[in-house]
């Protein structure tokens, strides 16, 4: 085995560590790409760039015919294909909010840091990895704790089922006394005579959600209560 074919399989090797990592956190968040999604895109990225480097030393020129090719041109394709994956996880959710974002995010990360392996930019690959787990994991955790207070707040949707339209406005108010910020308001009428008011509040993100149910669902005319947390 030749010092070359060495280097490949370090190459190769590293990325799947790396790839192992950045799957890892992803895993463990229970999201749609995870460990095996991740190490593939970046032990393929990483594959993908050898071969786009090798090929472009492969070709001998002559005086009849020049050969000139970009070392990275294979490679400068995985950026652009990777989209087509990273687009998969983004979902719409019926509250028209969006999720996946982060995950494809990371999709394009692990094929970045794959492309740097296999250019021999190891250090880079390796101090890439650590700010990317830092950006997902510890910063997010700091801005809750010493960040601006739209920072420090999580997104709840309540589903208040109403009989008595005039108990609508007294479970309004009392939302806001106990300093909900109210985002979003929809009132509508249901065809067994209730009244269907949906609210998406924000609150401090140390509140439990559970407590905020007990809260509202002791509100005087609400028949029921449906919540759903945002984060």
């Amino acid at each position: 085995m030749s010092n070359a074919d060495v280097d490949i399989l370090i190459k190769l090797g590293i990325s799947a560590a790396f790839g192992l990592i950045i799957g890892l956190e992803r895993e463990l968040k229970r999201k749609p790409v995870g460990l095996k999604t991740s190490l593939v895109i970046s032990v393929v990225s990483c594959l993908l760039t050898i071969v786009s480097i090798q090929s472009a030393y492969m070709f001998p020129n002559s005086d009849e015919v020049k050969i000139t090719m970009d070392p990275l041109r294979l490679a400068a394709q995985i950026v652009s294909g990777i989209g087509f994956l990273g687009a998969g996880v983004i979902l719409r959710r019926g509250n028209d909010s969006i999720s996946g974002l982060t995950t494809a995010a990371m999709i394009w990360g692990a094929a970045g840091i794959g492309i740097a392996v296999g250019a021999g930019f190891y250090l880079e690959a390796f101090v890439g990895v650590a700010l990317l787990i830092i950006s997902v994991e510890l910063i997010p955790y700091l801005m809750k704790l010493v960040g601006p207070k739209q920072l420090r707040e999580k997104e709840i949707t309540l589903q208040l089922f109403i009989r008595d339209k005039e108990q609508i406005e007294p479970a309004i108010s009392f939302l806001l006394k106990k300093k909900y910020i109210m985002r979003r308001l929809r009132i509508k009428d249901l065809d067994n005579g209730d009244h269907l008011v949906q609210i998406v509040v924000a609150v401090d993100y140390r509140e439990k959600t559970t407590e905020v149910y007990a809260t509202v669902s002791d509100l005087e005319g609400v028949q029921k209560v449906e919540i759903e947390s945002m984060s």
